[in-house]
């Protein structure tokens, strides 16, 4: 990250604010963040037409093909967000770039809460590329409005959840691949439960296992309402484990970020 012009006693919003701004044009001028999203927008294609096309799978109907679509947009949405966020403060300790950036007028807190915000840019870039997506998939039986909208809800939770996490190993990680290596493994933890028979899923340590991962929860809520065509109450419950992840992860990357964020990773001050 470029060094901040100095500016005398920056408040906590005008610090995220000024934050916020340089990494957005580190992120999405420097060319990381496109190249991500350009990336995604052929994955998304690839997997649209497929679904859309393809006789062997004509079997889905559109609720499922749009759930699908939806799905991918958030796992891949949230994991974009999630390595932009893994290489917050690790990765600036390498191009030793964080004794500037400390040295700035803006407290630590700003300092992270700008970061989170940017690495959420990626995730609401996602979003935005799999709009026309679930628009001509699912314009045919009406559910295009609340198909977006609680992809939008579900996928917002859950990238507020991962960029935490993600700032959060990166404050204390020794270097940038350490960071991005831990993200990537809890990442994989994730989305493990997927991977279970669906017997095992059925059971009830395989529902609570579901109901408390909040990736699987998250998905698995948006499912319900985008497939099977149930109310957004009907199953509120999936929604605890995101909405609590994404609260208690983001305020303990505040909170790691404005104690323990050093020069040299770990505990040390």
């Amino acid at each position: 990250m470029a060094t901040i012009e100095p500016v005398a006693r920056l408040g906590r919003v005008e610090g995220v604010i000024v934050v916020l701004s340089q990494e957005l044009r580190d992120l999405w001028l420097g060319g990381r963040a496109l190249a991500l999203s350009v990336a995604f927008s052929l994955l998304l294609s690839v997997s649209a037409y497929l679904v859309a096309t393809n006789q062997a799978l004509n079997f889905l109907e559109q609720r499922e093909t749009v759930n699908l679509v939806l799905q991918i947009a958030i796992a891949v949405g949230a994991l974009l967000a999630l390595l932009a966020a893994a290489d917050t403060i690790s990765g600036e300790r390498e191009r030793e770039t964080l004794e500037s950036l400390l040295l700035t007028p803006v407290s630590r807190a700003g300092i992270v809460g700008g970061k989170l915000l940017a690495s959420l840019s990626l995730w609401l870039a996602a979003f935005a590329i799999s709009v026309p997506y679930v628009w001509f998939l699912g314009r045919g039986v009406g559910m295009v409005g609340d198909a977006l909208a609680i992809g939008f809800v579900v996928g917002t939770l859950l990238a507020i959840f991962l960029v935490s996490f993600g700032i959060l190993i990166s404050v204390f990680s020794t270097s940038n691949r350490v960071s991005l290596s831990i993200a990537l493994f809890f990442l994989l933890a994730l989305f493990a439960p997927t991977q279970l028979p669906s017997a095992a899923q059925r059971g009830w340590a395989g529902d609570l296992l579901l109901r408390v991962n909040p990736m699987t929860a998250g998905e698995h809520y948006v499912g319900k309402i985008v497939t099977n065509g149930h109310g957004w109450q009907q199953d509120a419950a999936w929604l605890t484990s995101p909405l609590i992840a994404a609260l208690v992860f983001s305020a303990i990357a505040l909170a790691a970020g404005t104690n323990f964020i050093t020069l040299r990773g770990g505990l040390s001050r």
